[in-house]
Parts: structure tokens; C-alpha cells; sequence
């Protein structure tokens, strides 16, 4: 019983931190707001972030909605549903890597509210390159396979929240992702763990291609942690921003990938 109300609370804070979403005010009793432990959650509060548009994929598809209309509605619903958290954090990053001429620049132009150019272009290309691969293979699939592969693919991305929060240090030490602490090494591979084993499974119930599957995880690969060593190199570590902004990369990874390969 005690794992169970502990994994609830996981939950429960995950969802909390990675979106709009209210929850009970019972699982924060006593909660410091870090969430070491709590990350081995991510994947699973992935997929309960992304069901309101994996829904909507699923009911559109049944009344045969244009593909385009459906792609952008479906986008819209999970910035809706995050409050646009981790576009916020690729658009913050874009202009720190991109304007920055050093460590500390880059990182004061990160904290800086306003969109630069560079953040700008990533915006564009990121809802641009989602809806376009959502677009492209979406109307593939069944309603049940559409809303199992955009689960599949909310639960990936957050997994790689966890992988670079874990593999890097701190940039600084304020901000949302210092403040929030370091994943536990428990925690991580169990994030790790669940999170490709669900993956699998949603990709399977899709009726997704092994092909497919495979080129899916290998651009996850290669995105995350390609991604990783560049802000190591430029920053010396993670920042909340960097954390949101590699959910990003590693979704348009996905997506793109089924887009080819399906």
C-alpha cells in the first residue's frame, strides 16, 4: 500500500510540474516542491498529459477531419494543456545558444522573458515540423492507433526530460530545475525503464510498424543525447529551459521519424 500512495503522489507532482492540470492538494502535504523521487513518474504523466489530445485525435479520426485541421488542433490542445511549459524552455534555449557568445551571456539571455530571433525560428519550426509529421501519418492509422501514438510519443519525450535533467549538473544554482533538485539514480532508470517499456507497448497497440518503431527510438538516440552534449559544451550543464526544450527536440525526433517510416 505504501508503494502505491508513494507512486500516486509521484504522479501526481509530475503531472502538477509538467502542466496546467489541478491536482488533489493531498498528495503535496508536506512536499519540499523537489522531485528526485517523483521523476521516475514522467513517462506515465506523459501519457496523462497527452490524452485530452490523444482523444481528440481518436474522435476526429472517427469523423474523418482533414489532416491538417486535425495536426494544429491536436498541438494546440497540449500547449494548452502545459501552458506551453516546454515551448517556453526551446524558445529560451534557442536564444541562449544562439545569442550567446559565452557561458554566462548565454545564460542571462536565457533568464531574459522576451523572444529573441532565435527563438523566434525554433517556435515556428517546432509547431511547424509537429503538425507537418502529425499530418503525415496520423490518417494512417486507426483512432485507436492515433491515440496510441501520440501517447507513445508523450511518454519518450518525457523520459528524455529525464535523461538530460539526470546526465548534466546544474547550470546555476537557481531557477525551476535547481529548485526542483537532482533525479534520483533509482528514480532515473526506473523513468528510463518505464518509459521505453510503455513506449513499446502504446507503438505496438498503434499498429505502428517495427520498422517504424525502431527508426522512432533510433532518432531518439540521436536527438537526445546529441542535444546533451551541445548545452553541455555551451552551458556546463542543464537548466530548467534546456529540460522543456529537449522534451521538444525529442517529440519532433519521434514524430518525424514515424512520419517517414509509416
Amino acid at each position: 500500500m505504501r508503494f502505491i500512495r508513494d507512486l500516486c503522489d509521484d504522479v501526481a507532482r509530475s503531472v502538477a510540474f509538467l502542466s496546467r492540470i489541478p491536482m488533489p492538494q493531498r498528495h503535496f502535504v508536506d512536499h519540499d516542491g523537489r522531485l528526485g523521487r517523483a521523476v521516475r513518474a514522467f513517462p506515465l504523466a506523459g501519457t496523462l498529459i497527452a490524452l485530452p489530445a490523444a482523444l481528440l485525435a481518436a474522435l476526429l479520426d472517427v469523423f474523418q477531419a482533414s489532416s491538417l485541421f486535425t495536426a494544429f488542433l491536436i498541438v494546440a490542445v497540449q500547449a494548452l494543456v502545459t501552458g506551453a511549459l516546454h515551448e517556453d524552455g526551446l524558445g529560451d534555449t534557442a536564444d541562449g545558444l544562439g545569442g550567446g557568445r559565452d557561458r554566462e551571456s548565454a545564460l542571462a539571455i536565457m533568464k531574459d522573458s522576451r523572444i529573441g530571433t532565435y527563438a523566434a525560428v525554433a517556435l515556428i519550426l517546432s509547431f511547424g515540423f509537429r503538425v507537418s509529421a502529425l499530418a503525415a501519418f496520423l490518417p494512417l492509422l486507426s483512432p485507436l492507433g492515433a491515440a496510441s501514438a501520440l501517447l507513445a510519443t508523450a511518454a519518450l519525450s518525457r523520459m528524455a526530460m529525464v535523461w538530460h535533467w539526470s546526465r548534466l549538473p546544474p547550470a546555476r544554482t537557481d531557477g525551476v530545475a535547481a529548485a526542483a533538485g537532482v533525479p534520483e539514480p533509482r528514480a532515473t532508470s526506473q523513468a528510463l525503464g518505464s518509459g521505453a517499456l510503455l513506449s513499446l507497448l502504446l507503438l505496438y497497440a498503434a499498429g505502428i510498424p517495427p520498422i517504424a518503431a525502431l527508426l522512432a527510438f533510433a532518432a531518439f538516440v540521436l536527438a537526445v543525447p546529441g542535444f546533451g552534449r551541445i548545452v553541455s559544451r555551451k552551458l556546463g550543464g542543464h537548466t530548467g529551459d534546456t529540460i522543456g526544450a529537449t522534451q521538444q527536440l525529442a517529440e519532433i525526433a519521434v514524430l518525424g521519424a514515424l512520419a517517414l517510416a509509416i
